[in-house]
């Protein structure tokens, strides 16, 4: 079954002709429709899985150096969680973590440390959820553990880096029946959840192409030795190419394309830039502290990196990557349809149903006619606990909410694996002269089709 699944790319890959407008649109649903029919039944079908209600999800929070003492403090002011342990590699990470509990009135949660503390932690009754906040390249190992161990998991982006380790994410939460959640928050931010919501609504029409991206000068922090990453572990991942963080960009857009939801990827191209930034950073720096020569005179990641994906529905999305230009921050999200469009950046956000955008009072009153429930609910609540302005809150209380009512997650495995695996795809696009790569999104979703 296994290898069948792996093959089914190859045996419906699109025509040549299946690309054009017309009859062929028809033949292209028809795709899609065989992807539902032949993979929707399977037993271990995910797509919509509700698991049984948590009165209390019991948390354990693996990663307490970037990224997990905030995901510590947010879960904090939530009802229904219990933060039941905390691990890091490092000690002192897991004791400064307990002040966070202290700070917002829990108790000392139960601590593990060292190499292979998030093992035992795993393996512990105790937990219902494991929320992973390591290094890229422990992603996958630790979500797969928790998940084997009945646990299930929330990872920090990008949940895989290896097309292996996508389908390992799949097949693991398919035979476990735990959820495995990626951790993209940028769903969750305020503009992207209006935009989504009124897509669903169908103000923007048929979204035909959207753009998304993540364009953060990031040079000074990876190279920073002291509050940087621990084991300069970003840094190293940077000297590989293509899109390494797809899916800050790409999972708000996805959504808004009903991507895995009656859509899919079908393939990419990919192409970067020469890098003209990274590696002179380095040898400068090495002159100056020995401490950076092992970083000298090595092949760091392109500049930018744009990655062009179409759909099966013959859809088009670009999303791009840069690091390591002095750029202002941009995520673009832009998504047009066939009655109007929308784009975030550059700032300010704005709209269109036609050829001039809206005015500032006409915008005010499609936000506020269609602000979603959740910002509705704790919008307020989101700004003041924070999290990159709301949203990382938003993305956790929905997450606990979704466990605790026994609801279908907002982002699946599937979700997961389509966005991650653009990272291995957009190399292997580069690699070959930005040829197209057929997408391992076809082979892994599962549509909600009849």
């Amino acid at each position: 079954m296994k290898n069948n699944r792996r093959s089914f790319l190859k045996y419906l890959s699109l025509s040549a002709g299946a690309a054009t407008i017309g009859t062929n649109i028809l033949a292209a649903k028809e795709k899609l429709l065989t992807i539902g029919r032949q993979q929707h039944p399977s037993a271990g079908n995910m797509c919509g899985y509700a698991a049984p209600k948590l009165e209390k999800v019991r948390i354990g929070f693996i990663g307490l150096g970037m990224r997990g003492p905030g995901a510590v403090e947010r879960m904090g002011y939530i009802e229904g969680v219990e933060i039941a342990g905390l691990c890091d590699k490092y000690p002192d990470r897991v004791e400064k973590a307990q002040a966070i509990l202290a700070k917002t009135g829990r108790l000392n949660a139960r601590a593990y440390s060292g190499e292979d503390g998030w093992k035992a932690m795993c393996e512990s009754k105790d937990f219902d959820l494991i929320y992973i906040c390591t290094p890229w390249h422990l992603h996958t190992p630790m979500a797969l553990y928790a998940m084997l161990q009945g646990k299930h998991a929330a990872t920090e982006v990008p949940a895989a880096l290896t097309i292996d380790e996508c389908w390992q994410l799949v097949e693991t939460s398919e035979k476990t029946r735990r959820h495995c959640m990626m951790l993209e928050n940028c769903c969750y931010d305020f503009f992207e959840l209006l935009t989504l919501n009124m897509t669903r609504q169908g103000m923007f029409g048929e979204i035909v192409h959207a753009e998304g991206a993540y364009i953060h000068d990031l040079l000074d922090l990876n190279f920073n030795k002291t509050t940087g990453y621990a084991d300069m572990w970003r840094l190293k991942e940077n000297m590989k190419n293509g899109n390494l963080y797809p899916t800050h960009g790409l999972g708000p857009i996805a959504q808004c394309m009903n991507i895995n939801r009656g859509d899919c990827f079908d393939y990419l191209t990919s192409m970067s830039t020469n890098d003209f930034t990274m590696a002179a950073h380095a040898d400068k720096l090495a002159k100056e502290d020995d401490f950076f020569k092992p970083f000298s005179g090595k092949t760091y990641r392109g500049n930018m990196n744009t990655t062009l994906i179409r759909s099966v529905l013959g859809k088009t999305l670009m999303v791009q990557h840069d690091v390591s230009s002095p750029r202002p921050y941009s995520r673009i999200h832009l998504i047009s349809g066939t009655k109007g469009m929308a784009s975030k950046w550059p700032s300010p956000q704005r709209m269109a149903f036609g050829h001039s955008w809206l005015k500032p009072e006409e915008q005010r009153k499609y936000e506020d006619e269609y602000t979603p429930e959740i910002v509705r609910k704790i919008g307020e609540l989101a700004k003041k606990i924070g999290g990159h302005g709301g949203m990382d809150f938003m993305m956790d209380w929905r997450l606990i909410d979704c466990l605790r009512n026994g609801l279908p997650l907002d982002q699946d495995v599937y979700d997961a694996a389509a966005w991650s695996c653009i990272t291995p795809l957009s190399q292997a696009s580069i690699s070959n002269r930005s040829r197209g790569v057929e997408e391992t999104g076809k082979q892994i979703c599962r549509l909600n089709l009849p």
